[in-house]
């Protein structure tokens, strides 16, 4: 998904997404607002996803099992497109 089909406002600690394509507005807790800009640029496999936002975030502990269940709601929320 590209991410100029996405209108994104910071709200506090929330985020507003709406999805032009489908006229749907989500909102967001983090991590999923930083897990759409990691995707942002290019397409990534879960490992090299927990890998950027590990290094980005300074993450010592990321947990692939949880990386991996926010990516599936954001799949399920047609946010993020399965490869």
């Amino acid at each position: 998904m590209s991410a100029a089909s996405l209108r994104v406002v910071p709200l506090d600690d929330l985020t507003l997404i709406y999805h032009r394509a489908s006229g749907m507005t989500h909102l967001l807790a983090p991590p999923a607002p930083e897990i759409l800009d990691a995707l942002a640029a290019a397409p990534l496999t879960s490992a090299a996803l927990l890998a950027r936002l590990a290094d980005e975030f300074d993450l010592s502990d990321a947990d692939p099992a949880a990386l991996v269940a926010r990516l599936d709601e954001l799949v399920a929320a047609g946010l993020v497109e399965k490869r």
